[in-house]
């Protein structure tokens, strides 16, 4: 009896493996296909641009300031003596004429009195004079009398006189010592703190200061430009880049300690002829009408110069300008909507904007939102700005600001 056995079935590993190797290569295929598929394709960039204007620019100038009194007195003793009261409120408002100390004028009374008496003996002593030479005369033409005797006659009468004028300034002295007793406010104005209290002995020299009294209106302004910066000015001036206005009739605007703009607008009233010799800086005034007595002596303010203009100015929204390696640089867009970098040289900030003095040309466009994500000759797709941002985008379109340097800080004090 036979037993059939099954015939084994034998692979082969080579072509298997061979098999296994071209199904991962085409399923790799496949998915890197189905890849590329899903790839969005690049696309325009999204940019909004301006077009380059000229246009005559007002400009402002900021400087640290600080007020001062029109009239700051100081108000002394004019003799010596005991101070009997003082007759003002400390820190309130004086008004020219109103007596502010009163010193014991009893001394000072006395002192009178007796230069009155002696302004009398004198005019006794005079009128006795007259009398003997009104006798001397008639006989000294007569012969009866020498010619000495006239003589002495006419000078003791001279004598007189003059002991009468010195007797009288005697007496105008004695007057003026007693009115100084009371002493009264020169001016209206803020009074300060008494320095010497009742009862005090006070000195007509250096220690016998009482108070002060400052006027506040007007108020003076007073801020320094350095040497460098004026000449600066006169160089932009002189190439036409900066135009001042007639007879250089600046506006000057405070802005307070809080941001505040103070109400009324003062002018320049004086320069100082001559840079300061510890400082290497030019002084410049301005005056305020400051009838309220808002202002006070000694405060911090910034004062903001009105009037300069620069004329056919370009002015470039400060996002659009970057930072290259060497110079800062703008996108501009050609008529082929692609982007080419152009490098310019910047001036000053302009609040939003920047003062480009080269670089670009009117009438060309500069990409200003999306800036930073433009490349050389890649298409663009230009877009219209939000409506929060348009006026920004437009040169002096913005909100006027302050000149100030690229790095952000104002004009040297």
């Amino acid at each position: 009896m036979f037993t059939q056995r099954p015939v084994p079935f034998h692979v082969d590993a080579t072509v298997s493996v061979r098999g296994l190797l071209m199904l991962a290569m085409l399923t790799l295929c496949l998915a890197a296909c189905h890849k590329a598929a899903t790839l969005p394709v690049a696309g325009a960039i999204e940019v909004t641009v301006i077009p380059v204007v000229q246009r005559d620019t007002p400009v402002d100038f900021e400087f640290t300031a600080q007020t001062q009194s029109s009239r700051e007195v100081e108000i002394r003793a004019r003799v010596d003596g005991f101070l009997d009261k003082r007759l003002y409120t400390e820190g309130q408002m004086v008004h020219a004429g109103q007596t502010l100390f009163q010193m014991d004028p009893k001394p000072f009374d006395a002192a009178l009195q007796t230069a009155k008496g002696q302004l009398a003996q004198q005019q006794a002593r005079l009128t006795v004079a007259k009398a003997n030479l009104a006798r001397v005369i008639p006989l000294a033409k007569q012969n009866a009398l020498s010619q000495k005797d006239l003589d002495d006659a006419t000078g003791n009468e001279k004598q007189a006189e003059a002991a009468v004028f010195a007797a009288l300034g005697q007496v105008q002295t004695a007057q003026l010592n007693l009115s100084y007793t009371t002493i009264k406010s020169p001016l209206t104005g803020l009074s300060s703190f008494a320095r010497q209290q009742d009862g005090s002995f006070v000195t007509a020299s250096a220690a016998g200061l009482l108070t002060y009294v400052y006027q506040l209106d007007p108020m003076w302004v007073n801020f320094s430009i350095s040497e460098n910066e004026l000449l600066k000015y006169r160089e932009e001036v002189t190439a036409g880049r900066l135009r001042f206005p007639a007879n250089e009739d600046f506006e000057v605007t405070l802005i307070m300690a809080d941001g505040t703009e103070f109400p009324n607008h003062g002018h320049i009233s004086f320069t100082n002829p001559a840079f300061s010799t510890e400082t290497g800086t030019f002084l410049v005034r301005a005056s305020f009408a400051n009838a309220q007595g808002q202002l006070r002596p000694g405060q911090f303010v910034r004062a903001r110069v009105s009037g300069a203009t620069r004329p056919n100015a370009i002015l470039v929204p400060q996002r659009a300008v970057l930072q290259g390696a060497k110079s800062h640089f703008v996108w501009v867009v050609g008529n082929d909507s692609k982007a080419h970098q152009r490098v310019v040289e910047v001036g000053e900030w302009h609040g939003d904007d920047w003062f480009i003095t080269e670089g670009l040309q009117p009438g060309e466009r500069v990409v200003v939102d999306g800036a930073i994500r433009v490349a050389a000759d890649v298409p663009l797709k230009i877009v219209a700005a939000p409506a929060a941002h348009a006026a920004a985008n437009v040169p002096g379109g913005g909100e006027s600001g302050s000149t100030g340097h690229p790095s952000g800080t104002t004009a040297a004090q």
